[in-house]
């Protein structure tokens, strides 16, 4: 199976990259299976029923969330409900959605890191550690992890931890994307952070204007999505082999577009 893991949709810019390059990525490298994280695809803040179908609409098959996934407020009660949306598992269980989709011989799970983190969370390992445990009663082909870390070495521990039990883990969160794209010994793929799928001439998608004020003043400023120039979409592309439920290969997949 050929799997496609896009980095945090940020607003309109990253929305309409996601609509116009997804389709012809999908048929070009023969993907059958769609991870996107879209914890910024509603102006930078959360998601909405609207932008989660546009992100459905373009291709995506799950989409997995972070820190920002409960910052629309009328969108917290839709987490309960059908649409194949993900906060990370290792919050408290009393709040709503949840962690870990089955969708046919593929399993994603949505970890957040604690490392300068919102407090309150449990431990992404051990919280792993536990859905995998639950999993073992009807095992799937495929386990893919997005973990919405802001270390990059507490990224890097949980790849290792997770090594050969899982068919990739990929980070979320910075916007950055990384060039550490590898296959782990015991045949995990891994990448410390997908990237972004936002606007470029941006600070990891918010207009530079309004996170300079911030740094020069150290006043408080409402960022807003960056709107003008080309678009990115940073993605990974891995390879599985379903009898091992292992990867085989991973590959950077980054693209511009022009809007």
């Amino acid at each position: 199976m050929k799997v496609l893991m896009v980095g945090d949709v940020v607003g309109r810019p990253g929305r309409r990259a996601l609509s116009a390059l997804l389709p012809g990525l999908k048929r070009e490298l023969g993907v059958e299976f769609v991870v996107v994280n879209g914890e910024n695809a509603a102006a930078g803040f959360g998601l909405t029923d609207e932008t989660a179908d546009e992100l459905l609409s373009a291709g995506a098959t799950v989409i997995t969330g972070g820190n920002h996934i409960f910052d629309q407020r009328d969108f917290v009660g839709s987490l309960d409900g059908e649409l194949p949306v993900l906060r990370p598992a290792n919050y408290p269980s009393t709040v709503p959605g949840r962690g870990m989709l089955r969708a046919g011989d593929v399993v994603v799970i949505n970890l957040q890191g604690r490392v300068f983190m919102p407090d309150g969370l449990d431990s992404p390992f051990t919280t792993a550690d536990r859905l995998l445990e639950e999993l073992e009663y009807d095992p799937p082909n495929v386990i893919l992890v997005d973990c919405h870390t802001e270390a990059t070495s507490e990224q890097a521990a949980l790849g290792w931890y997770l090594d050969g039990r899982v068919t990739a883990v990929v980070g979320t969160h910075t916007h950055v994307p990384t060039a550490d794209a590898k296959l782990l010994p015991q045949g995990t793929a891994f990448v410390t952070d997908l990237g972004m799928t936002g606007p470029v001439d941006s600070v990891i998608g918010s207009r530079v204007e309004d996170v300079l004020t911030r740094f020069l003043t150290a006043m408080p400023k409402r960022l807003s999505v960056a709107e003008r120039g080309p678009a990115q979409l940073n993605a990974v592309l891995i390879e599985t082999d379903d009898s091992s439920g292992l990867a085989t290969g991973i590959q950077r997949v980054d693209r511009i577009w022009q809007f």
